[in-house]
């Protein structure tokens, strides 16, 4: 097992500095505009943008600006500085990852409590008038897109605008001082944010299920005189689980990247998301380039968490 981990944490280390070296060609050598014209501004005279671009060291070779940016990385955590505010982009991250996490980690809670009990359910009651319903129910919530399920959210429920004022409206989050209101804050993005992944859990483990519930162990599990209960629960959801750990992974890591964005815009909370679109909006690359290689990170990272989860899940996998 200790081996198999090591060679995990090795593979997501080159593949971190593959994505180094992606991000830097994509921002360094073919960007989309001039960074120094960018950092100058428009009013800038031919001579301060040099003078930048002097400074960000982008007149030397490309391998020495190359070696520099590794270094920099590395060594001292620096990411560059903001074109808007002149802020270290490490800070202005930081700052934005806290909102995040809480989103992803409370979604998360709510969209696997939700998933994958629908999902044992339905396939254990297989072609009834429960499975039909939540399968409808669930294509629904896949279908409808996050930023119009958001703001049907807050026209319902919101305390601002709602016609049901019951949970905190847009900004909230922002104005929120103690735990419970943060809680309280978060309560309808949340549900918005983990509805369409629930449904999706649960179609995929309801699949998952069907097909492992049809093995041949299944079969002689029951023929050894095992309650349904532990067959269900010991052999076939710990056989099934295994697309939903990989999903987990992925998810986890892409939202906390910034793709809660169309989220964290509706209900206007200061996450990473939020921080990626003002950036787009300004031209600020710096700050994108920072956050694509925050993202990367967390998506390499949960993924060598979902191949630890499935060496413990299926001991066959450490040895393949």
């Amino acid at each position: 097992m200790a081996r198999y981990i090591v060679r995990r944490v090795l593979w997501g280390v080159l593949m971190l500095a593959l994505v180094t070296l992606v991000v830097f060609v994509i921002f360094y050598v073919f960007p989309t505009a001039d960074p120094a014209q960018l950092r100058a501004g428009r009013e800038a005279t031919p001579a301060q943008v040099d003078a930048i671009r002097h400074s960000l060291g982008l007149d030397r070779p490309v391998y020495t600006q190359y070696w520099i940016y590794m270094r920099d990385i590395v060594l001292h955590f620096n990411f560059g500085y903001s074109y808007t505010s002149n802020t270290p982009v490490r800070i202005l991250i930081f700052d934005r990852l806290p909102a995040t996490i809480w989103l992803v980690t409370g979604a998360a809670i709510i969209w696997l409590l939700m998933g994958i009990p629908v999902g044992i359910i339905s396939a254990v009651k297989r072609r009834s008038l429960l499975d039909r319903t939540t399968m409808v129910t669930s294509l629904a919530f896949i279908s409808a897109p996050v930023f119009w399920l958001g703001l049907v959210a807050l026209y319902l429920f919101s305390q601002d605008v709602g016609k049901f004022p019951i949970f905190p409206g847009i900004g909230s989050y922002t104005d929120a001082t103690t735990f419970q209101a943060k809680v309280g804050s978060m309560i309808l993005p949340w549900l918005v944010l983990a509805a369409a992944s629930a449904a999706i859990y649960a179609r995929y483990l309801r699949s998952s299920m069907i097909d492992v519930m049809s093995e041949d162990y299944i079969r002689t599990a029951r023929a050894k005189g095992l309650d349904e209960r532990t067959v269900i629960m010991r052999h076939g959801v710990r056989s099934a689980i295994t697309p939903i750990v990989t999903l987990l992974g992925l998810d986890i890591g892409v939202l906390l990247a910034g793709n809660a964005i169309l989220t964290e815009s509706v209900f206007n909370i200061p996450g990473v998301g939020r921080l990626v679109f003002t950036s787009i909006e300004t031209a600020d690359l710096p700050v994108i380039q920072g956050v694509t290689l925050f993202g990367a990170f967390f998506i390499i990272l949960f993924n060598l968490l979902v191949d630890i989860a499935y060496a413990y899940l299926d001991p066959r996998v450490r040895y393949q």
